[in-house]
């Protein structure tokens, strides 16, 4: 049944990944979009226990890509390679050739190799040499980055940051849940025995009705409208594409159908415009922060339709 897929996969994920519901939701959310998700947080906080966690809770296959300054191209999408009996040059596919890819500290690679990830996200296939390869679907991939202040880091460029649907947080923990993840040690050991509640014709099957959750006319007039008034800010140098209001549009039906909904209501605005779009916004000053309450102020003046 996929009318209970988000939660039960949310239950299962919950088992590993102490005390963080909104984050995992927001995941989820995205996965049923058909989006990515970039966790910006300090190391330590769960961002690839998180990841992990969805593939096995839907039985996908894994890859885990830990990005470095040396790190090429290559090593990412795959290259074609001479075989020195028959002389001819046979592909050989990188990581990015599965269903959940974690690519870990992404910031810390040059915009060269960032850009690896650019038509993989966006199309879902790798071309190389002028032959275009299919990546497997579902393909989902969950990217992490340092804070920016860190060293060694390369800022992610306004196009690589477009490729994902949300940008969340994890935080650290609260007191109760930080005693029970050192009280066992090792969340990765707790992920071995996950066991999948779901399977990828599950999440298909589920995708195909997030499809089907429609946003009435006024609302989507609402969404669309609070995208342009980001245009419109004297603090913003490039406000929200239309490209990042479908990413809204989706994002707010996968929501709507993961709370068992067939519509969408402003409430699904309301929660996902800061995951969804404060990281499409190019502000004067101010970070993160700074998109997020420029958000909530277009929210609190722009009224919602009843």
């Amino acid at each position: 049944m996929t009318d209970r897929l988000g939660p039960r996969v949310a239950e299962n994920i919950s088992r590993v990944v102490l005390g963080k519901p909104e984050p995992i939701e927001l995941t989820i959310t995205a996965l049923l979009a058909g989006g990515h998700v970039l966790i910006e947080d300090r190391p330590g906080v769960g961002k690839t226990l998180l990841a992990r966690a969805v593939a096995r809770s839907l039985d996908l296959p894994y890859q885990r890509l830990q990005c470095t300054a040396d790190l090429l191209p290559v090593d990412v999408i795959g290259a074609q390679i001479y075989q020195p009996g028959s002389g001819e040059l046979r592909f050989q596919p990188g990581p990015v050739f599965t269903s959940v890819l974690v690519a870990d500290e992404l910031n810390r690679t040059p915009p060269r190799t960032q850009s690896a990830l650019l038509e993989c996200m966006a199309e879902g296939s790798v071309t190389i040499d002028r032959e275009t390869h299919r990546l497997p679907d579902p393909f989902f991939v969950v990217a992490t980055q340092n804070p920016t202040t860190s060293a060694g880091t390369y800022p992610l460029p306004d196009s690589q940051l477009d490729r994902f649907l949300m940008r969340i947080q994890l935080g650290y923990p609260e007191l109760d849940d930080e005693l029970r993840i050192v009280a066992r040690e090792d969340g990765h050991r707790t992920l071995e025995e996950l066991q999948p509640v779901a399977d990828a014709d599950a999440l298909r099957a589920a995708r195909a009705a997030v499809s089907a959750v429609r946003m009435q006319d006024d609302l989507l007039h609402y969404l669309v409208e609070l995208c342009r008034r980001t245009r419109q800010s004297p603090d913003v140098v490039a406000g929200v594409s239309s490209r990042g209001a479908q990413a809204l549009h989706r994002a707010c039906r996968a929501r709507a159908w993961l709370h068992d909904r067939d519509y969408v209501v402003p409430d699904d605005i309301h929660r996902l415009s800061a995951p969804v779009l404060a990281h499409r916004l190019s502000l004067q000053s101010g970070g993160a922060d700074a998109a997020q309450a420029l958000l909530a102020e277009l929210i609190h003046g722009v009224p919602a339709p009843a």
